[in-house]
């Protein structure tokens, strides 16, 4: 069994942290928005990058990204929050999707994290990392509620699980909206052969921009083959929050803890990938209001484990 190690080194040029302990081994980017550029299981790689690190500076989704401070897309450039109204019209770092919509938040490829703890014990590595957004005026032009994130990245010999939490750094409460964008795949396997795995939830019905209706249906837990559909939903989740990718021996399951009460399954027809994305709130939670709020000096956390096998 190898000991769980903690070692700095660079990754196509750039300074990156693998973590590692028995089978498995992550490689995250510190300076680079704390991009996952890896998650290998005796040496079996589990994430995609086929967007490539210079492609995710760009401004493109890959690898295993945080999306915040908002996850998914916003219905314009403007939100309100209690007597609050953002306008995101002129505010940098904005991404946007086809039709010209918020998305994916603020902090993707940021340089701003200051790495906090890198350790070992017997069972397993972490690295903890924290960005003070409330210090950032180019962060709060477009999310003005100063708050600081605290990442934890955990490894042992079965699972790595990713720690978020969200603190209350001002006077004013903080809507919470962030979740991450992990692309997965199974190696060695086709997307024919590719089973996706899901508990029972409600699929929130979406318009033509992806933006939910309000409308849903209930659906009972499943395990389908995603041979050449193309998938974009969106799933308010129940109690099991157990969810993956199968293909005869090979697995992969991610859990999602109460925190992360939404689901969006993204599987390009064109990509060889599948996308289960932990969410702490719908699509377009800021605008609606349907997202949690932390008080000031008060903090939020969530959790997700992924288990490859």
């Amino acid at each position: 069994m190898t000991e769980p190690s903690a070692r700095i080194h660079t990754f196509e040029g750039r300074a990156a942290v693998t973590l590692a302990a028995g089978p498995l081994a992550v490689t995250i980017l510190p300076g680079l928005g704390l991009l996952g550029t890896s998650l290998r299981r005796d040496g079996d790689e589990f994430l995609s990058l086929q967007a490539g690190v210079d492609g995710y500076a760009a401004g493109h989704t890959t690898g295993l990204p945080l999306l915040a401070p908002w996850a998914n897309r916003l219905d314009g450039d403007r939100y309100r929050v209690g007597t609050l109204t953002v306008d995101l019209d002129d505010a940098p770092h904005i991404h946007r999707d086809a039709g010209g919509l918020p998305i994916h938040g603020t902090l993707g490829a940021d340089e701003g994290w200051e790495l906090v703890r890198l350790a070992t014990d017997a069972r397993s590595a972490a690295m903890v990392s924290r960005l003070d957004v409330g210090a950032r005026p180019d962060l709060l032009a477009s999310f003005p509620f100063p708050h600081v994130l605290t990442i934890e990245h955990r490894v042992d010999a079965t699972a790595l699980t990713v720690a978020t939490t969200l603190r209350a750094s001002g006077r004013r409460r903080v809507p919470v909206s962030f979740g991450w964008h992990p692309y997965f795949r199974l190696p060695g396997v086709r997307r024919s052969s590719l089973k996706v795995a899901l508990p029972p939830r409600r699929h929130l019905e979406l318009d033509d921009r992806g933006i939910p209706t309000g409308g849903g249906e209930r659906m009972p837990a499943e395990e389908r083959a995603l041979g050449n559909r193309s998938l974009d939903d969106l799933y308010a989740l129940g109690r099991d929050r157990r969810l993956g990718l199968t293909s005869g021996e090979r697995s992969l399951r991610v859990i999602f803890d109460r925190n992360y009460g939404y689901l969006q399954v993204y599987a390009p027809p064109d990509q060889n990938v599948c996308a289960l994305e932990p969410m702490t709130a719908p699509t377009n939670a800021l605008a609606t209001g349907a997202c949690p709020m932390v008080s000031p000096g008060q903090s939020f956390t969530a959790r997700f484990s992924i288990i490859p096998t």
